[in-house]
């Protein structure tokens, strides 16, 4: 067969595993009419395929059964050691995940029950424990919290941090893509997070949508680095250490393969040594299908999204997601490129282009500059509030006036300084303000009215004796009640084109 007739076998494979499986041979024969070789070749390759993709299709569970049988689940209320089972949250190749309650230090945890196979062998057990020791000092706050690795009449068990919240790979089903705002400090949250554990010589190799959950505040954590490697010096029996870029080591061991081929890099589907690398590629592959929600790689089959991840560029996101048009995409682009030496060195070298990108993004809108103006009012208001209080209790002190003048000095001590952070994030961290408005908005709101009330009162015990200036505090104290109520919805919308 001649290298011309080889591309063309491999363009007509490539575009029959776009077309459904009854449709593809009747294409193929017409595509491929005037060269018989050509016509029988890819016609074999597609009918291997079918069969041969077979395995990744199927449930593990129902291959290997016994990988994944943990015999009956737990009910509610069971008592494992010092926890107590809530309820069954979720189940994977590592075991089940409960929802239980910690009765030593009081708190809700997420309690997972390793599947039997991961404990039979000592040497797995010991790696095992080596993993979550070190998955345990991970505490960057973008990254789920592992507390304990317990071993309970023989059985393991994973204790971490329980997060209320969703997936992205819910937010990716929705119809809703996100802003480029949104996609940027995603993309920033998940590069943080990951840089964390890089910088401690821990790869996940198992990033996706899945793995990754928002919580109700709005942020973002890494679940799951049970399948990570630990890159140092004590590398398991069997196996061999490498080192890759930055001079991090890693652990592998040959012909092993784990991970979700859909986010693996050529290099972790060829059973090749990873290294944080391979954990950028996930990051783009992810990144890439939260924007427009469309796989970089997607086929009909598992099969065939290896075969594009192993041989075929991504289309460009640009032309898919327009939010993401511009350098954003040129950062995802270079997260998938097939050789590791093109990606990003790590995690920390994509913090660093996304905090560029994000800076250059800033908002440019002169309804932003009225948004910090009226945070600077407020503050104001709050340091005029405070020495109006000041001398009505020196006009007349008495229990209450004190009681409300060091009231109203720690409220607006307390909000000043929200409000400062508000605007010093903004100009210095534009794609985080989202999650710190969220994260402060109602206590910035509780704070203005808990100041006009005190200011109200104020004046309605001056107003027996000083009328003009209780006409005065009572208007100061409605003037910050309606600027928090009217006032910064407007402007927070203006600016940002969001509701505060």
């Amino acid at each position: 067969m001649t290298p011309e007739q080889r591309r063309r076998v491999r363009d007509l494979f490539e575009g029959a595993l776009d077309l459904d499986a009854a449709g593809a041979p009747a294409w193929i024969l017409r595509e491929a009419g005037d060269d018989a070789e050509v016509r029988e070749e890819v016609l074999s390759l597609v009918e291997h395929h079918s069969r041969a993709g077979d395995f990744l299709l199927r449930p593990v569970a129902d291959g290997a059964p016994d990988l994944l049988s943990d015999e009956v689940p737990l009910a509610p209320g069971t008592a494992i050691g010092a926890y107590a089972i809530v309820r069954e949250i979720g189940r994977g190749g590592m075991g089940r995940v409960y929802l239980a309650n910690d009765a030593r230090l009081g708190r809700t945890v997420a309690l997972k029950a390793l599947a039997p196979h991961l404990m039979r062998d000592p040497s797995q057990r010991e790696r095992l424990r080596r993993e979550a020791r070190s998955a345990a000092s991970l505490t960057h706050p973008g990254i789920c919290t592992v507390y304990a690795l317990e071993e309970i009449d023989g059985d393991l068990y994973m204790a971490s941090e329980f997060v209320d919240g969703h997936t992205l790979r819910e937010e990716i089903r929705s119809a809703r893509r996100p802003s480029g705002d949104e996609l940027l400090r995603t993309a920033r949250d998940l590069a943080s997070a990951l840089a964390s554990a890089h910088a401690r010589g821990i790869v996940h190799r198992d990033l996706k949508p899945e793995n990754v959950m928002r919580g109700r505040d709005g942020r973002l954590k890494i679940l799951d680095f049970g399948l990570a490697r630990i890159l140092e010096d004590g590398i398991p029996e069997g196996t061999s250490s490498e080192t890759g870029s930055a001079g991090m080591r890693y652990a592998t061991r040959p012909g092993l393969v784990l991970g979700t081929p859909a986010y693996m890099a050529p290099e972790q589907i060829n059973g090749e040594p990873v290294d944080a690398r391979t954990d950028v590629f996930a990051f783009g592959a992810l990144l890439y299908e939260y924007s427009c929600g469309v796989h970089p790689f997607a086929a009909t089959t598992e099969l065939a999204t290896v075969a594009r991840v192993l041989g075929t560029d991504a289309p460009p996101l640009a032309a898919r997601c327009p939010a993401a048009a511009g350098r954003v995409a040129e950062v995802v682009t270079r997260c998938l490129r097939k050789t590791p030496a093109e990606r990003f060195g790590s995690a920390a070298e994509l913090v660093g282009a996304l905090d560029t990108l994000g800076r250059a993004m800033s908002p440019t809108s002169p309804h932003a500059t009225w948004w910090r103006v009226h945070q600077i009012i407020v503050v104001i208001l709050y340091a005029a509030g405070s020495t109006v209080a000041w001398q009505i209790k020196d006009w007349g002190e008495t229990p209450l006036t004190v009681a409300i003048f060091l009231a109203l000095g720690a409220v607006s001590t307390i909000g000043g300084v929200l409000r400062g952070h508000l605007v010093f994030t903004e100009l210095m961290n534009r794609p985080q303000l989202v999650v710190e408005r969220r994260r402060t908005a109602r206590a910035t709101t509780l704070l203005d009215l808990l100041a006009a009330v005190l200011l109200f009162t104020d004046g309605i015990i001056l107003a027996g004796t000083r009328a003009l200036p209780a006409v005065l505090t009572i208007a100061l104290a409605l003037g910050i009640a309606l600027a928090a109520i009217v006032l910064e919805p407007a402007t927070t919308s203006a600016a940002f084109g969001e509701d505060s």
